[in-house]
């Protein structure tokens, strides 16, 4: 039985990361904010992921096959100026992806070195691209502090992977979206307004820009390709994505149809709301397809469908 460590087991991806791996046999242990626990629940236990001496000593006793460090500290309405509130954004970005990693790598060098590490980094490393769309070989050039501490994780993986022959590999996630999105994110924004909306016609909600451009992709198998990307024979660096561009006017337009109501009059746009610039990021996954087999299941209307469905019979 494989052993497959959880890091951000809380989080979208690491619970259906949890529900695949464990329909494949695997045993789980998950790691959230400052607590351990197994699945199905035994031996819980503290740990602190900037913790060395934590880490390596939970690592020396499990020895397991997968590592996933899926943790992520965003906030959607930052801005990329350095002002106070925000030095303190970039030490909370940097400690989870960039110190937590290390900690993980260094406790695998010295006391794990068979275990295999996922890192998920972000389409946002690449900030402004200059091509279109983006692959492994577009130079990164961040533009938000997430996006930095992200980058910085993928150059900390590959100086692992080439000093101390440690198997990390990175996945570049494109936007992947499913029920478990908080209401912060325009998928559940759009989703739970349109059916706020059909419920009540005079419950309108607000949108920043119906014409931005999201490459979207269904979570569920965004967490399929984590696992093949581990399974490969190398570890290096992938794009997850699409590769198909939909605008936010589109998602809403599909949803409000699905719903049977008029998008024109359930929505208003309302530009303050955007905080940040958004670019236009379209991946090219075509190296993950090739060397591991991985394609998208679930097309854009579909995975909309399955965000309306579950709004519908589990409201917030």
């Amino acid at each position: 039985m494989k052993t497959s460590l959880i890091v951000g087991a809380n989080g979208q991806d690491g619970k259906l990361l949890t529900e695949l791996l464990l329909r494949r046999g695997h045993r789980i242990v998950g790691i959230s904010r400052s607590q351990t626990w197994s699945v199905p629940p035994e031996n819980w236990e503290a740990v602190d992921i900037l913790r060395p001496e934590s880490v390596s000593a939970l690592l020396q006793r499990l020895q397991p096959d997968e590592c996933y460090y899926l943790p992520a500290f965003y906030g959607s309405a930052e801005d990329t100026s350095l002002t106070p509130g925000n030095m303190l954004y970039f030490e909370h970005s940097y400690a989870v992806h960039v110190r937590g990693l290390i900690v993980f790598l260094h406790a695998i060098a010295i006391s794990s070195s068979q275990t295999r590490l996922f890192y998920a980094a972000s389409s946002h490393v690449f900030g402004t691209p200059w091509t279109q769309p983006q692959d492994e070989s577009t130079p990164f050039r961040p533009e938000s502090i997430y996006g930095i501490t992200k980058a910085t994780g993928i150059y900390t993986c590959r100086y692992y992977r080439r000093e101390l022959d440690i198997f990390a590999s990175t996945g570049i996630l494109f936007n992947h979206e499913s029920y478990l999105r908080p209401a912060k994110y325009v998928s559940s924004k759009i989703v739970y307004g349109v059916r706020a909306f059909q419920k009540d016609r005079s419950q309108r909600f607000e949108l920043g820009d119906l014409n931005a451009v999201v490459d979207w992709g269904f979570a569920g198998d965004f967490v399929e390709a984590m696992t093949r990307i581990l399974a490969h024979d190398t570890a290096e660096d992938f794009v997850v994505a699409t590769g198909e561009a939909h605008t936010v006017g589109e998602f809403l337009q599909i949803t409000c149809e699905i719903a049977g109501v008029d998008w024109r009059e359930c929505v208003s746009v309302n530009p303050s709301l955007l905080k940040n610039k958004t670019s236009n990021l379209v991946g090219n996954s075509e190296k993950l397809r090739l060397l591991t087999g991985w394609q998208p299941t679930v097309t854009f209307r579909e995975m909309i469908e399955k965000l309306w469905l579950h709004a519908r019979d589990n409201q917030r």
